[in-house]
Protein backbone atom coordinates (compact mmCIF):
# COMPACT_ATOMS: atom_id res chain seq x y z
CA UNK A 1 0.00 0.00 0.00
CA UNK A 2 1.14 3.72 -1.20
CA UNK A 3 1.48 5.85 1.99
CA UNK A 4 1.84 9.56 2.31
CA UNK A 5 4.12 9.93 5.06
CA UNK A 6 7.30 12.43 7.04
CA UNK A 7 10.70 11.34 5.98
CA UNK A 8 13.13 13.34 8.30
CA UNK A 9 16.36 15.06 7.20
CA UNK A 10 18.03 17.90 9.07
CA UNK A 11 20.83 17.86 11.93
CA UNK A 12 20.40 16.87 15.26
CA UNK A 13 18.24 19.01 17.40
CA UNK A 14 17.59 20.79 13.64
CA UNK A 15 14.51 18.38 12.36
CA UNK A 16 13.78 18.63 8.79
CA UNK A 17 10.61 17.10 7.16
CA UNK A 18 9.95 15.83 3.22
CA UNK A 19 6.38 14.52 2.88
CA UNK A 20 6.75 11.72 0.84
CA UNK A 21 4.68 9.21 -0.87
CA UNK A 22 6.40 6.01 -0.59
CA UNK A 23 5.30 2.05 -0.55
CA UNK A 24 4.22 1.34 3.42
CA UNK A 25 6.99 -1.53 3.87
CA UNK A 26 9.74 0.53 3.31
CA UNK A 27 11.44 2.31 6.00
CA UNK A 28 10.60 5.85 7.34
CA UNK A 29 13.76 7.38 5.55
CA UNK A 30 14.62 4.78 2.90
CA UNK A 31 13.09 4.82 -0.78
CA UNK A 32 10.16 6.53 -1.25
CA UNK A 33 8.03 7.12 -4.54
CA UNK A 34 7.73 10.94 -4.93
CA UNK A 35 8.65 13.48 -2.83
CA UNK A 36 5.24 15.83 -2.35
CA UNK A 37 6.54 18.35 -0.18
CA UNK A 38 8.08 19.81 3.11
CA UNK A 39 7.71 20.39 6.63
CA UNK A 40 10.06 22.63 8.43
CA UNK A 41 8.96 23.37 12.25
CA UNK A 42 12.02 25.62 13.15
CA UNK A 43 11.42 28.12 10.26
CA UNK A 44 12.01 31.28 11.18
CA UNK A 45 11.76 34.83 9.43
CA UNK A 46 10.92 34.51 5.56
CA UNK A 47 11.65 30.84 5.21
CA UNK A 48 8.43 28.69 4.68
CA UNK A 49 7.64 26.53 7.10
CA UNK A 50 5.57 23.77 5.22
CA UNK A 51 5.20 23.89 1.21
CA UNK A 52 2.71 21.08 0.25
CA UNK A 53 2.09 20.27 -3.88
CA UNK A 54 -1.80 19.63 -2.92
CA UNK A 55 -2.34 18.45 -7.10
CA UNK A 56 -0.10 15.69 -6.42
CA UNK A 57 -1.48 14.93 -2.94
CA UNK A 58 -4.80 14.94 -4.57
CA UNK A 59 -3.40 12.08 -7.31
CA UNK A 60 -1.99 10.08 -5.03
CA UNK A 61 -5.44 9.90 -2.29
CA UNK A 62 -7.44 9.39 -5.60
CA UNK A 63 -4.95 6.32 -6.75
CA UNK A 64 -5.81 5.01 -3.01
CA UNK A 65 -3.04 6.26 -0.86
CA UNK A 66 -3.35 6.69 2.85
CA UNK A 67 -2.01 9.95 5.03
CA UNK A 68 -0.61 9.78 7.76
CA UNK A 69 -2.28 11.53 10.92
CA UNK A 70 0.35 14.03 10.92
CA UNK A 71 0.36 14.76 7.27
CA UNK A 72 -3.48 15.12 7.45
CA UNK A 73 -2.97 17.31 9.94
CA UNK A 74 -0.58 19.43 7.71
CA UNK A 75 -2.54 19.01 4.60
CA UNK A 76 -5.63 20.77 6.08
CA UNK A 77 -3.31 23.42 7.05
CA UNK A 78 -1.77 24.03 4.13
CA UNK A 79 -5.25 23.98 2.49
CA UNK A 80 -6.17 26.66 5.36
CA UNK A 81 -3.72 28.76 4.74
CA UNK A 82 -3.67 28.91 0.56
CA UNK A 83 -7.20 29.37 0.94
Amino acid sequence: MVVIRLARGGAKKRPFFNIVAADSRNRRDGRFIERVGYYNPVASGAEKGLVVNAERLAYWQQNGAQLSPTVARLAKQAAKAAA
